[in-house]
């Protein structure tokens, strides 16, 4: 659609007011960097511009300018995205005046609100449709209680005559149901001299961008409205009662999406998305997980309840118990079929598991590899180490893989044993079928099938007296 969009009605380019302060979020962090589902708020808004292949998207800024701008070029470093800045913040109109010297006059704008995060792609797809090149195409939405928004006052059953705000809006004009959701779409050559026009006659004393209808209806351009009936996609945030609202919502939706393809979730409303999941046959989810990042689970996987997973591949038939935390980052995680790993253990960057591993509580394991069958069950560090298949690592046990300075690897042959409580200084190598005798702290390597014990030899001494306190 946004193809066919682009053929027959010219590029489209994106407007995205941003300049507002959200003095009602009550906090230091300018409003559109607010996160809904482990992301800012104009972020999705921006996401939505490139999924329509917008040919430029314009951020005005205003408040806390300088952080918007820089945040949004780190997350959007190769997009096409440009700023203009709105300062002092007088309206809409104003904002989009900002904007005017950025927008070439062959396209169609689009018009966007920055704290608006949950609009759409196939809505903004069918609305430059309706402008079509030629017409004033406004998104419009039934409210039962539209109070505070817009009215759409029509001329018959087709047109729009004008927008009328409520603060502006006469009694009759305030019982009309119908409301601007603040998203449109207009040619730009028409646009331009409209934004000239404009002044700040009405109660706020600001330029609303809501008056270029009356122009457009003046200059004999058609101004149409296309009704959405997804109050999802038109909600705002103006305070933090209304962002968690918004991400309840939100994360309703990606659960029953999940749901309809065959997850079973234990209780969708405990349930957080905050970046992709995706997800094979069978799969179990247990309350209070989030997602984040992007996140595969394989047939039959389970998750339980309280896990925190975040950019990791999770292979057929692996089990996640309660209260494990598993971080890619950039790195990623990976854990292979039929591995059992929990509760309470810790996957960060790097980890590579392979089938039928097991990892315990309060293990963790850093930028490593465990082939099949390698187990780590209690209380251990695994980091910078390559570890074979059918290895027993011992409670309390820990690789030593910094010096100070540098990081050093250690290597685990296959169908070694580590006892209880060794260090294993990098760089070591442990040759396959070996033994650590527990205790040991082992910082040479070793032979194949060897028993190594490096711990002082234990002396006793009998009917020996403890210290005892003088008495006062």
């Amino acid at each position: 659609m946004a193809q066919i969009a682009q053929q027959d009605f010219g590029p489209v380019d994106v407007v995205i007011m941003a300049a507002g302060k959200g003095t009602r979020m009550k906090s230091s962090l300018p409003k559109v960097l607010h996160r809904l589902a482990g992301r800012a708020l104009v972020s999705h808004v921006v996401d939505t511009a490139l999924g329509i292949q917008a040919r430029k998207v314009v951020v005005v800024t205003g408040h806390g300018a300088h952080e918007v701008e820089t945040a949004l070029a780190a997350a959007f470093a190769d997009a096409p995205l440009e700023f203009a800045r709105q300062v002092p913040q007088l309206g809409t109109g104003h904002a989009v005046q900002q904007a005017e010297a950025l927008l070439d006059n062959d396209g169609t704008t689009v018009v966007l609100s920055g704290d608006v995060p949950l609009i759409g792609a196939q809505t903004l797809q069918a609305l430059v449709a309706a402008s079509a090149g030629r017409r004033l195409a406004l998104l419009t939405i039934d409210f039962d209680d539209p109070t505070g928004y817009g009215r759409i006052v029509r001329d018959g059953d087709e047109g729009v005559q004008a927008i009328v705000e409520h603060k502006d809006a006469t009694p009759e004009q305030r019982q009309i149901r119908e409301v601007y959701s603040g998203v449109m779409a207009v040619p730009t050559r028409l646009l331009k001299p409209w934004l000239a026009r404009l002044d700040n006659k009405n109660a706020q004393a600001e330029f609303y961008l809501t008056d270029i209808v009356r122009m457009a209806t003046v200059d004999g351009v058609a101004v149409v409205a296309h009704r959405t009936d997804d109050p999802l996609q038109v909600a705002g945030v103006n305070d933090p009662l209304q962002l968690a609202q918004l991400e309840r919502a939100y994360q309703l939706r990606q659960a029953q999406a999940l749901m309809v393809q065959g997850v079973r979730m234990a209780d969708p409303a405990r349930f957080d998305l905050r970046g992709t999941l995706a997800c094979e046959a069978d799969v179990e989810i247990d309350v209070n997980c989030v997602f984040e990042g992007a996140v595969s689970l394989g047939a039959g996987v389970r998750i339980g309840a309280n896990c925190v997973i975040a950019n990791a591949r999770i292979e057929n038939g692996a089990v996640i118990h309660p209260f494990t935390h598993i971080d890619g980052e950039k790195a990623g995680v990976t854990v292979g079929p039929a591995a059992l790993i929990g509760p309470f253990a810790r996957l960060r960057p790097g980890a590579r598991l392979g089938a039928e591993v097991h990892i315990g509580n309060f293990v963790e394991i850093k930028n490593s590899t465990l082939a099949a069958g390698a187990k780590a069950n209690h209380l251990a560090y695994i980091g910078d180490a390559s570890v074979g298949a059918r290895v027993n690592y011992g409670a309390g046990s820990i690789t030593a893989n910094y010096d100070g300075a540098n990081k050093h690897r250690t290597v685990i042959g296959d169908d070694v044993h580590i006892g209880s409580n060794c260090v294993l200084v990098a760089p070591v190598t442990i040759g396959a079928g070996g033994t650590v005798g527990g205790g040991s702290t082992v910082s040479k390597s070793t032979e194949p099938g060897g028993l190594t014990v490096a711990r002082a030899r234990q002396v006793s001494y009998p009917n020996w007296l403890r210290p005892v306190k003088k008495k006062a």
